[in-house]
């Protein structure tokens, strides 16, 4: 595979300082999560139904809210992030309140390397694989990490989204897995206006290299749903439904915004 660090480091310099703004703003409403509330979305908890007593690892965890909510729905579970800065904050809030969470700060495709478990679940969410270049090592190492008979889960932003211009006005990028996307980014999604400036790299995904991924690695895709809204205020030109969903402005809910998949490791 192409040598990727410095793309990762650059990505991993950029969620630290978005994680300085993260931690303060009223998008993560950290402050409500330590006294009880749930940052989980309806979608992936009906989705994914009772994890009571499961094991589940977060890939790409961030700064661990999902991962301890997921704790408070009964499961025993590990978050991992590239984001030193994400988990040292995990790890204070975890310690804040209580949480029995495991934390590991590395690179997804490096989790082999640090972790050695097997579990119920695999789960991952919102802005995930728009940072991993190849989605064969990614799919290889959730496969990896499940029981036979294990469940893996995914919501996301949906891959038409990411050909768009930050106002949805136009086609910008392709839709296939060409190239690198490299951007100069001010702000982040939680304070357009914050003091932060990063390079950051992606890379847009199809379905057909998304689902070929899993299939390849004895996932079984049993339910794929995609959706006309989003859960979050996270792009530009967005409004809000009386559903408390989000949806593109004049769009009229012609564009998907997100998608998910429920896979069963074979056995």
């Amino acid at each position: 595979m192409e040598n990727y660090q410095p793309h990762f480091e650059d990505n991993r310099l950029s969620w630290n300082k978005r994680t300085g703004v993260h931690k303060d703003s009223a998008f993560y409403d950290l402050e409500g999560f330590k006294k009880g509330s749930s940052s989980l979305t309806t979608i992936e908890l009906n989705e994914l139904g009772d994890v009571k007593g499961k094991s589940l690892l977060h890939l790409q965890c961030h700064f661990g809210m999902d991962t301890m909510s997921w704790e408070r729905e009964g499961a025993i579970v590990t978050g991992v992030d590239l984001s030193d800065e994400a988990i040292k904050l995990a790890n204070e809030i975890k310690k804040e309140i209580k949480s029995s969470a495991e934390f590991i700060c590395c690179n997804v495709y490096d989790l082999k390397k640090h972790l050695d478990k097997k579990f119920d679940i695999v789960f991952t969410s919102y802005g995930t694989i728009g940072w991993l270049p190849n989605l064969d090592v990614w799919a290889n190492i959730v496969s990896h990490f499940l029981k036979p008979g294990g469940i893996f889960y995914i919501a996301d932003f949906h891959p038409t989204l990411w050909m768009m211009d930050d106002y949805f006005e136009k086609i910008k990028y392709s839709y296939f897995n060409t190239e690198v996307i490299t951007e100069e980014i001010s702000g982040t999604y939680s304070d357009r206006n914050a003091p932060i400036k990063s390079i950051e790299h992606g890379w847009n995904h199809p379905f057909s290299e998304i689902f070929n991924a899993l299939i390849k690695y004895q996932l079984q895709v049993v339910q794929f749903n995609e959706f006309s809204f989003s859960p979050f205020n996270c792009f530009n030109n967005l409004e809000k439904g009386p559903d408390e969903m989000w949806r593109i402005k004049g769009m009229d809910e012609k564009m998907p915004m997100m998608y998910s998949i429920k896979a069963v490791k074979r056995l």
